[in-house]
Protein backbone atom coordinates (compact mmCIF):
# COMPACT_ATOMS: atom_id res chain seq x y z
CA UNK A 1 0.00 0.00 0.00
CA UNK A 2 1.09 3.33 -0.82
CA UNK A 3 1.65 6.10 1.38
CA UNK A 4 -1.41 8.26 -0.05
CA UNK A 5 -3.42 4.98 0.22
CA UNK A 6 -2.45 4.66 3.62
CA UNK A 7 -3.38 7.71 4.57
CA UNK A 8 -6.52 7.58 2.60
CA UNK A 9 -7.78 4.24 4.44
CA UNK A 10 -6.98 6.11 7.72
CA UNK A 11 -9.20 8.78 7.23
CA UNK A 12 -11.94 6.05 5.89
CA UNK A 13 -11.07 4.09 9.31
CA UNK A 14 -11.33 7.45 11.88
CA UNK A 15 -14.94 8.65 10.08
CA UNK A 16 -16.32 4.91 9.88
CA UNK A 17 -15.57 4.36 13.47
CA UNK A 18 -17.64 7.28 14.42
CA UNK A 19 -20.64 5.93 12.68
CA UNK A 20 -19.95 3.15 14.31
CA UNK A 21 -20.38 4.20 17.76
CA UNK A 22 -22.75 6.57 16.97
CA UNK A 23 -25.28 3.66 15.81
CA UNK A 24 -24.19 1.29 18.31
CA UNK A 25 -25.68 3.59 20.49
CA UNK A 26 -29.08 3.84 18.54
CA UNK A 27 -29.95 0.88 16.59
CA UNK A 28 -30.55 -2.53 18.09
CA UNK A 29 -28.88 -5.45 16.69
CA UNK A 30 -26.32 -3.48 15.24
CA UNK A 31 -22.52 -4.47 16.25
CA UNK A 32 -20.16 -3.45 14.04
CA UNK A 33 -18.97 -2.17 10.46
CA UNK A 34 -16.05 -2.63 7.90
CA UNK A 35 -14.58 -1.47 4.60
CA UNK A 36 -12.59 -3.38 1.87
CA UNK A 37 -10.72 -1.45 -0.84
CA UNK A 38 -8.76 -2.09 -3.49
CA UNK A 39 -6.47 1.32 -4.27
CA UNK A 40 -6.20 0.54 -7.81
CA UNK A 41 -9.75 1.26 -8.83
CA UNK A 42 -10.56 3.38 -5.74
CA UNK A 43 -12.97 4.84 -5.06
CA UNK A 44 -15.16 2.69 -6.98
CA UNK A 45 -13.91 -0.66 -4.93
CA UNK A 46 -14.65 1.08 -1.81
CA UNK A 47 -17.27 -1.37 0.10
CA UNK A 48 -18.79 -0.97 3.37
CA UNK A 49 -20.09 -3.50 5.21
CA UNK A 50 -22.59 -2.85 8.11
CA UNK A 51 -23.31 -5.89 10.53
CA UNK A 52 -26.30 -6.90 12.63
CA UNK A 53 -26.16 -9.66 15.55
CA UNK A 54 -28.98 -11.45 13.80
CA UNK A 55 -30.97 -11.43 10.63
CA UNK A 56 -33.95 -10.57 12.71
CA UNK A 57 -32.56 -7.79 14.02
CA UNK A 58 -31.77 -6.49 10.39
CA UNK A 59 -34.93 -7.68 9.30
CA UNK A 60 -36.20 -5.10 11.61
CA UNK A 61 -34.02 -2.45 11.11
CA UNK A 62 -34.53 -2.61 6.93
CA UNK A 63 -38.36 -2.40 8.03
CA UNK A 64 -37.78 0.79 10.16
CA UNK A 65 -38.87 4.11 8.99
CA UNK A 66 -35.21 4.67 9.46
CA UNK A 67 -33.55 2.20 7.52
CA UNK A 68 -31.55 4.36 5.40
CA UNK A 69 -29.97 6.28 8.43
CA UNK A 70 -26.99 3.83 9.01
CA UNK A 71 -26.06 4.05 4.81
CA UNK A 72 -26.82 8.10 5.10
CA UNK A 73 -24.31 8.85 7.97
CA UNK A 74 -21.61 6.07 6.42
CA UNK A 75 -22.28 8.74 3.04
CA UNK A 76 -22.18 11.86 5.22
CA UNK A 77 -18.93 10.74 7.00
CA UNK A 78 -16.89 9.52 3.57
CA UNK A 79 -18.35 13.16 2.13
CA UNK A 80 -16.31 14.71 4.97
CA UNK A 81 -12.97 13.65 4.07
CA UNK A 82 -13.86 14.57 0.15
CA UNK A 83 -14.42 10.46 -0.70
CA UNK A 84 -17.90 9.88 -2.42
CA UNK A 85 -19.40 6.95 -3.12
CA UNK A 86 -19.80 6.15 -7.02
CA UNK A 87 -22.84 4.06 -6.44
CA UNK A 88 -24.19 3.94 -2.69
CA UNK A 89 -26.86 1.41 -2.70
CA UNK A 90 -24.28 -1.42 -4.13
CA UNK A 91 -20.94 -0.17 -1.96
CA UNK A 92 -23.04 -0.33 1.05
CA UNK A 93 -24.11 -3.87 2.41
CA UNK A 94 -25.38 -5.13 5.58
CA UNK A 95 -24.65 -8.76 7.05
CA UNK A 96 -25.23 -10.38 10.34
CA UNK A 97 -22.96 -12.45 12.27
CA UNK A 98 -25.60 -15.43 12.37
CA UNK A 99 -24.90 -15.10 8.44
CA UNK A 100 -21.49 -15.66 8.73
CA UNK A 101 -21.46 -18.16 11.30
CA UNK A 102 -23.41 -20.26 9.19
CA UNK A 103 -22.04 -19.75 5.83
CA UNK A 104 -18.55 -19.24 6.89
CA UNK A 105 -17.74 -20.85 10.26
CA UNK A 106 -17.43 -17.08 12.04
CA UNK A 107 -14.40 -16.58 9.22
CA UNK A 108 -15.32 -13.00 8.24
CA UNK A 109 -11.95 -12.40 6.17
CA UNK A 110 -13.34 -15.57 3.85
CA UNK A 111 -16.45 -14.23 4.05
CA UNK A 112 -15.38 -10.65 2.83
CA UNK A 113 -13.37 -11.79 0.02
CA UNK A 114 -15.18 -11.38 -3.48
Amino acid sequence: MRKTDKKIDNQIIQVLTEVCEHALKQIDGFEWLTHTVDYNRFPHSLEITLVFDTNANLANYLRCSQNTFLADQVVSALNKINIKLVKPKTQISYDTEENCRQQHAGNWAKRLVH
